[in-house]
């Protein structure tokens, strides 16, 4: 048995997660309802290409004022 294990020790956070979930069932659905919203998205490739190729090069030293 290994000197680091600790089996029952749970942190503070683990705890607090653990309470919330367990007082609101209903908190894992308004989760994945706003992931899906936000980032569960499908991808159209060939615009995302386009936007790609359509980017200008940005130049070194963007930050410097001199203009040259």
């Amino acid at each position: 048995m290994s000197i680091f294990r600790r089996p029952d020790y749970q942190s503070d956070a683990t705890q607090f997660i653990n309470q919330l979930k367990a007082s609101r069932p209903e908190l894992d659905q308004q989760q994945r309802a706003g992931r899906a919203l936000l980032w569960d998205k499908k991808v159209d490739r060939s615009i995302w290409n386009e936007y790609r190729e359509g980017q200008v090069e940005q130049k070194p030293y963007v930050y410097q004022t001199n203009a040259d």
